[in-house]
């Protein structure tokens, strides 16, 4: 299969994700050579993405009206440890940054890296959404676009994985029509970042921390708007986002993922306004919170409005 649903992404929704990546030996014995396994077949990032989408598509259009993914299989993204020395560049990596990497890179000093894992964990996540979805629309609608019967079976799925791998981190949050703000105040301008071109556009645009930093920056950005800005609703998404990065292993990796909003915002200095605002804040310059605002949602709104346009 080729690139182009990937790179059309099938006139879907823009849809951009933060994930955290892992070493193996942050996961459950029993399912670490599963993990590895799966992250060695994984022939380039690429190839995730297409095989991911098409999947989700198939799924809309399975006889049976069931939705929901069967967990048969989870794909898993992989990339380098913090540090690491970023390997050779495939065929469809990013043209311009640094390769993400891959299962079977090597680094520049001719070692193995070390290498952090993602798994997509779909039953989980599409339980989650199908959750959120019925708590946000009116229940003859609900029914409409997710019958119960199917609910209950799916519910069973979830269940059988809770029951195998017991406590369980989801390594993925989605948000489709635009990124929150919360997310930008985890990465800052310098951070390595890649950009992924084909035929003139920019496909998505990945920047990765370190979970350490991400989690003191977002600890940082918590505590300035405590006392600023209280009732600002992005305090409680930090919040949020803080006890949820606080579950991974401290070798971890966060990765910020455009997807195809990219195109329509990059170059992006997102995170930087967002940076300044909250100084800003924290030094009582209205003045310059608003102006770094003001440059957010210039940036942001016109996108999220794409979400009612007809």
């Amino acid at each position: 299969m080729t690139g182009n649903l990937y790179r059309g992404q099938a006139g879907l929704p823009f849809s951009s994700t933060l994930r955290v990546y892992e070493p193996l030996d942050a996961f459950p014995e029993d399912q670490r050579e599963a993990i590895r396994a799966a992250g060695a077949r994984t022939a380039s990032r690429a190839a995730v993405e297409n095989a991911e989408l098409l999947a989700s598509l198939g799924r809309i259009t399975r006889a049976g009206g069931d939705p929901f993914p069967t967990g048969r299989t989870d794909l898993v993204r992989v990339t380098t440890a913090p540090g690491v020395p970023p390997p050779a560049l495939p065929e469809d990596a990013p043209a311009t940054g640094t390769s993400d990497g891959g299962a079977g890179a090597q680094s520049s000093a001719g070692a193995d890296p070390v290498l952090l894992y993602c798994p997509s964990q779909l039953v989980l996540r599409a339980g989650l959404a199908a959750n959120a979805l019925m708590e946000g629309i009116h229940g003859p609608l609900a029914e409409m676009l997710i019958p119960e019967e199917q609910r209950d079976k799916h519910q069973e799925r979830i269940d059988l994985v809770k029951a195998r791998d017991g406590s369980i981190r989801v390594h993925t949050r989605a948000s489709t029509w635009g990124i929150p703000f919360s997310w930008f105040s985890l990465f800052m301008e310098g951070d390595r970042k890649d950009v992924v071109e084909s035929g003139g556009r920019i496909l998505t645009v990945r920047i990765w921390a370190p979970i350490t930093d991400a989690m003191e920056r977002a600890r940082y950005a918590v505590a300035n708007l405590a006392l600023a800005a209280p009732d600002l609703d992005m305090l409680d998404d930090l919040a949020q986002l803080t006890e949820w990065l606080e579950l991974f292993h401290v070798n971890s990796m966060v990765e910020l993922d455009y997807g195809a909003v990219a195109d329509k915002v990059y170059p992006d200095e997102s995170p930087m306004d967002i940076r300044l605002g909250i100084e800003c804040l924290a030094e009582g310059d209205m003045t310059g919170a608003a102006a770094a605002y003001r440059r957010l949602a210039s940036r942001w709104i016109p996108i999220r409005q794409l979400a009612r346009a007809s």
